[in-house]
């Protein structure tokens, strides 16, 4: 019997991200996503219809989201759904959510609290933050990457 358990899902953040630490001292962030989708009714009006996920997102992808997102942001999350079960004053409860493998930041590179965007680091001369071995996601220009292609 074959499994798959994978989601791609792109779409906004509701609100800035909720980041905590583990009693490990994992930084785990919680972001809530706003995807839409738009069809044609009989009629011939569009109509939208939102569709709300809770996404957590671990470690050094945490951090970085905490960093760069907040309210709006457009990001692409590729991860897993799970559902979480608990009981709470005798009844039972669940939620199924998604844990994020990976998360991409599809808004330009812009430090929230800093206002520091590409831009401002090349007058600076300072280098972006530097991806983990968790291969986390850091936003990028696209031009950046015709330069570094092998043939």
């Amino acid at each position: 019997m074959v499994n798959l358990n994978k989601v791609f899902l792109a779409g906004n953040l509701t609100r800035d991200p909720e980041i905590r630490y583990s009693q490990a001292g994992k930084a785990v962030a919680d972001l809530n996503l706003a995807i839409n989708r738009r069809y044609k009714l009989a009629s011939g009006e569009y109509k939208e219809d939102p569709c709300f996920v809770n996404v957590v997102v671990w470690e050094r992808q945490a951090e970085l989201a905490g960093e760069y997102l907040r309210k709006g942001s457009t990001i692409l999350v590729e991860g897993s759904l799970r559902l979480d079960q608990w009981e709470s004053n005798g009844e039972k409860r669940s939620r199924l959510r998604v844990v994020a493998d990976r998360i991409q930041f599809l808004d330009r590179l812009k430090k929230a609290d800093t206002g520091d965007v590409p831009e401002d680091r090349a007058k600076k001369n300072t280098a972006p933050p530097a991806a983990d071995a968790d291969n986390a996601a850091v936003p990028h220009d696209e031009k950046d990457d015709a330069d570094n292609l092998p043939f």
